[in-house]
């Protein structure tokens, strides 16, 4: 039985119960409130591995939180799931640039919320790769010390930009990055590098890929991400 601390951030009262009792049911120890201002508080006196925040709250909104959280050092490494009205996709984009997880659009449903809090803790604790580390991923095999990709053996011809583009992604399969997370991989900040430039860097690098190109998938409106 799963035994990780969560709380949910949630101001609409059925939602936070729905929540509540579907993920006490599976064993999570779970606190609840509903606002920012009260989220702020019990982080700050008590630890956990996950947060179920709600955007749209009553006064501290769940950008504001998000932020807060993770610009505090002993707060910065609780994961963060949002929950979001269905087309707020600049949220979504800020969330995820601020160091949300992931995100899950209203409305939704219990299995949902669960499979995708069981995919972030999961993560979470996988021991993460170093930037050198070689890695295996849908058939590829990339070598970031020889800067190379194979796929069933043969060697793939990719540019610099396109190589590390697929490192980045496969490094963390099943996360969503925007394309200005992607930008700042390649690049670091305050690169003059335009969001169209890396659609058109994806699309080369799929076709290159062949078969297993469909394994980069497209979150639209947000970014990209690499299958788990």
């Amino acid at each position: 039985m799963p035994r990780e601390r969560i709380l949910i951030v949630e101001d609409e009262e059925d939602i936070l119960e729905l929540e509540r009792y579907n993920l006490e049911r599976e064993g999570y120890r779970v606190s609840a409130v509903m606002s920012g201002e009260e989220a702020l508080r019990l982080v700050k006196s008590q630890e956990f591995d996950l947060i179920i925040l709600d955007l749209m709250l009553p006064g501290l909104d769940g950008l504001e939180v998000c932020k807060r959280v993770k610009n505090n050092p002993e707060t910065g490494e609780t994961a963060i799931v949002m929950i979001t009205a269905k087309g707020d996709e600049a949220d979504i984009v800020t969330g995820l640039e601020l160091g949300a997880d992931d995100y899950i659009t209203k409305p939704f449903s219990p299995r949902v919320l669960l499979a995708r809090i069981k995919a972030v803790l999961r993560r979470r604790e996988e021991p993460a790769l170093s930037e050198s580390d070689p890695l295996s991923i849908h058939d590829l095999d990339i070598h970031p010390g020889r800067h190379e990709v194979s796929m069933g053996g043969a060697k793939l011809n990719l540019t610099a930009s396109e190589f590390k583009i697929l490192h980045f992604m496969a490094r963390r399969p099943g996360w969503v990055f925007t394309r200005e997370q992607i930008i700042k991989a390649l690049h670091g900040d305050d690169y003059p590098v335009t969001d169209r430039s890396i659609d058109v860097q994806i699309v080369g690098l799929r076709k290159k890929l062949g078969e297993a190109g469909q394994n980069i998938e497209t979150v639209r409106g947000i970014g990209y991400k690499m299958r788990e």
